[in-house]
């Protein structure tokens, strides 16, 4: 194989398993050490923030309506029964996620209503007897994330909040089983090529979906398939500059399937509408298993899996709820903290649940510190000020506006380039096919 085939290899190959190393990296580090409001839990072990997410909690475009309860499983352990309280019709939602970023089931308000229930959690290629075969979710992959979100409206409500989470528990099946853990990728090879190692091992021992075995095959000519001992620890000088290349070139694709076509309307807001819709083998309890929601072809289902890692990892389907973000205002100029701008609603967003607007710095996508500790402002925000006609304008600017009616409806941006999201918890039908839109931004 030349060496312009073997970057092109490579930059294929990051592409691929970019979600999957992104996604174990994030596992190990929460495993190891918490995030943000989240402590540290050992697998099998649900983790709860005891507050919203505030700047400073390093995770990629974390929202700030919901308070998380989230669990990382090692199903190698056995199957693991979860018990969901009674939330007296309080919007909130586990969502499923695989170790390759699929979302494969969901319990909640919008699937499964908020009644008391219990669920068992099983492996692949479980044969067992479940206590209730009505209530059995089959995980993709040994290694799952449950990433829960119990909405919250504030520090006043979080007492309700953390009795739900008190009540949420998970337990192992049949107790005395051992957790596998996460495979540990080659310590001696350089960390240049750390990322080739860590897919190596990863996705040996996480096997993806049956189309995808025979898709990762051609990676063969890179080493990734390759058994210990790690063909990467003394690579030839060639070989891996190949490979570096190819890294470079990947890593740009993702960061450029991250961002507006040039070409976009000015102003336009960009949605998620179906950037999650990338898994199309595994779908279980609470998904939506419909043609309108899967990508049908599978190289185009990578990319989108890969910038859904990278701009929102463990995001929802838009059927659950959807987000839009934009990067410019209404005249095609980047959004910046230099100047101020509105965003004006004529009438409320089509959410059944609620909506919220948050702001996020460039380049890393996380909440913005300000005076007020406001990060995020929807119809949830108490004291906002309607137009007589009903309508709603917000204020996005960073200096704290004089008129108590504009700082009621004030969002504060960073000094520099931002980028706000916008999110519907179960988005009306309006949204989903695509007949609403978001109005623009506009500077003053």
């Amino acid at each position: 194989m030349t060496q312009p085939e073997l970057e092109a290899l490579a930059a294929d190959a990051y592409v691929y398993g970019y979600p999957l190393v992104s996604d174990l990296t994030m596992v190990e580090r929460f495993t190891g050490g918490g995030m943000g409001t989240l402590p540290a839990a050992p697998f099998n072990r649900l983790s709860h923030a005891t507050r919203l997410a505030e700047p400073g909690d390093p995770f990629v475009s974390v929202n700030n309506d919901s308070v998380y309860s989230i669990a990382q499983l090692d199903l190698s352990e056995g199957p693991q029964v979860l018990h969901v309280p009674d939330a007296a019709g309080a919007y909130y939602v586990l969502q499923f996620v695989d170790a390759w970023t699929d979302n494969f089931a969901y319990v909640g308000s919008r699937a499964t209503g908020t009644a008391e229930q219990t669920w068992l959690i099983v492996p692949p290629n479980w044969h067992g007897d479940p206590p209730d075969p009505g209530r059995v979710i089959v995980s993709p992959t040994t290694i799952a994330s449950i990433v829960g979100r119990f909405a919250c409206t504030g520090p006043d409500d979080l007492p309700r909040v953390q009795a739900l989470q008190e009540a949420l528990t998970l337990s192992p099946l049949e107790p005395g089983g051992l957790v596998a853990g996460l495979p540990e990728p080659d310590p001696d090879v350089p960390e240049r090529l750390a990322f080739f190692e860590r897919l190596r091992v990863w996705m040996a021992a996480f096997p993806p979906a049956g189309p995808d075995v025979e898709y990762q095959r051609r990676f063969a000519p890179l080493g990734l398939l390759d058994p210990d001992p790690s063909p990467f620890r003394a690579a030839a000088p060639e070989w891996t500059a190949a490979l570096l290349k190819g890294l470079a070139a990947g890593r740009e694709r993702v960061e450029d399937a991250t961002r507006p076509p040039e070409d976009h309307p000015a102003g336009e807001w960009r949605s998620g509408l179906h950037l999650f819709d990338f898994n199309t083998d595994y779908l279980g309890p609470g998904t939506i298993d419909d043609p309108e929601w899967r990508i049908p072809d599978r190289r185009a289902a990578y990319l989108s899996r890969a910038a859904a890692a990278r701009a929102g990892l463990w995001g929802n389907h838009a059927y659950e709820a959807v987000f839009a973000m934009t990067y410019d205002d209404a005249d095609g100029r980047p959004l910046s903290g230099a100047h101020a701008y509105t965003l004006r609603f004529d009438e409320p967003p089509p959410a059944e649940a609620f909506w919220s607007l948050t702001m996020y710095g460039l380049p890393d996508y996380y909440l913005v510190a300000n005076p007020i500790e406001r990060y995020a402002i929807g119809d949830r925000t108490p004291g906002l000020v309607y137009g007589d006609d009903g309508s709603l304008t917000l204020l996005l600017q960073h200096e704290p506006p004089a008129d108590p009616a504009a700082a009621a409806n004030w969002l504060p941006t960073p000094e520099g380039g931002f980028r706000p999201i916008i999110r519907l918890y179960q988005p009306k039908e309006a949204v989903l096919d695509g007949t609403y839109r978001v109005p623009p931004i506009r500077r003053l």
